[in-house]
C-alpha cells in the first residue's frame, strides 16, 4: 500500500498560485490582441478596468506610495540626496556637436541656440561630478549611513547626477513621472530603483521621505515647483530641516529676488538661511558635509 501523500500546500503557496493564474489570464488576453472589456468575474486586484475607476483612486494612491517604498527598503536606500534641474541641458559632447553643426550651417538663430546650449552643458558636467562625489564618499560608510543620489529620472541634469553615481558603482534612484509627452527614464538609474509615477503628489512625497539634502541646478517650472515645495515644508516645520543648495548663484539670483521678498515682508530675513548658493560640485558637497558634520566623521573612519 502506498502511503505517500503530496505535501499540503500552505496558504502562502495557494495565494501565490492564485495571483499567478490571475495575471497569466490577463496577459494571455493582451497577447491575443483582444480589447479588455469589463468583467465582473475577474479578480479585483487583476482587473485594470476596476483599478482605473475614479472610485478606486485611493487604492492607486496607496500603491504608488507602497511600491517605491518597499523596493527602496529592500535595497537599504534610507538616505538620499535629491538632485533637481532642467531636463533640457545636453551633454557637453552633444552640445559641442550641435554647435559645430550650427556654425557650419551659418543660421544666426540656430547658432544662438547652440551657443546657449553649449553654455548650459557645463551644468550637466557639474551635476555628473557632484553625483560622483556623493557616491565616492558613501562607498566608505556603513550601508545604513550611505547617501544615495535620487533624481526625477529624466534626461539633462537628472541623467547627469544618476550617471555620476553609476560611474562610481553606486545604487541610485529615479522617480519618473508619466507625462502627455512621454518622458523616458535615463539609462543610468539602477534598474530596480527606477520608478514611474502617475501622481505628482506621491512622487513629491517620495522625494522628501528619504531626502537628507536637496541640490537644485538651474531649471524651469518643474524645478521651481519642487524647490519651493521643499522650502515651504521646511519653513513651516512640516519637514525636518535639510540643506537646500542652489547650484549656479548667478542663475538663481537673476531668477528670484529673495531680498525683495524680505523687504516686502512676505518672508523673514531668517528664511534666507534655508538655502545656500554654490557654484561648484565641491562647494555643494561641502555644504552638505558641514550641515551633518560628515567631515569629522570621515576623518575618524
Amino acid at each position: 500500500m502506498n502511503d505517500w501523500h503530496p505535501p499540503m500546500k500552505t496558504p502562502h503557496d495557494l495565494n501565490e498560485r492564485t495571483l499567478a493564474d490571475a495575471w497569466a489570464d490577463l496577459k494571455a488576453h493582451a497577447d491575443a490582441g483582444l480589447p479588455l472589456q469589463a468583467d465582473a468575474f475577474r479578480l479585483a486586484f487583476a482587473d485594470p478596468e476596476f483599478l482605473l475607476r475614479r472610485e478606486t483612486r485611493g487604492i492607486r494612491f496607496q500603491l504608488e506610495m507602497l511600491k517605491p517604498d518597499l523596493e527602496q527598503q529592500a535595497l537599504g536606500v534610507t538616505n538620499t540626496i535629491v538632485v533637481f534641474g532642467s531636463a533640457r541641458f545636453p551633454t557637453p559632447e552633444a552640445a559641442q556637436a550641435q554647435l559645430d553643426e550650427a556654425r557650419r550651417i551659418g543660421n544666426a538663430q540656430t547658432l544662438a541656440r547652440a551657443e546657449r546650449d553649449a553654455r548650459n552643458a557645463r551644468h550637466y558636467e557639474q551635476a555628473r561630478l557632484f553625483g560622483r562625489l556623493v557616491a565616492e564618499h558613501s562607498s566608505r560608510l556603513p550601508e545604513p549611513e550611505r547617501l544615495y543620489i535620487c533624481t526625477g529620472g529624466g534626461p539633462g541634469i537628472m541623467e547627469a547626477a544618476n550617471r555620476g553615481a553609476q560611474e562610481m558603482g553606486a545604487l541610485n534612484v529615479g522617480l519618473n513621472i508619466a507625462l502627455p509627452h512621454e518622458q523616458h527614464h535615463n539609462p543610468f538609474i539602477t534598474p530596480s530603483l527606477c520608478f514611474k509615477f502617475h501622481y505628482f503628489a506621491l512622487r513629491k512625497m517620495h522625494f522628501m521621505m528619504r531626502a537628507k539634502a536637496l541640490v537644485a541646478f538651474p531649471g524651469g517650472f518643474g524645478t521651481l515647483d519642487e524647490l519651493f515645495e521643499i522650502l515651504t515644508l521646511v519653513q513651516t516645520g512640516k519637514s525636518e530641516p535639510v540643506p537646500v543648495v542652489l547650484f549656479g548663484s548667478d542663475y538663481w539670483k537673476r531668477l528670484i529676488n529673495f531680498e525683495m521678498l524680505v523687504e516686502e515682508g512676505v518672508i523673514s530675513a531668517k528664511d534666507l538661511e534655508l538655502f545656500t548658493f554654490v557654484d561648484t560640485p565641491e562647494a555643494a558637497w561641502k555644504t552638505i558635509q558641514s550641515f551633518y558634520r560628515l567631515e569629522n566623521e570621515a576623518s575618524h573612519s
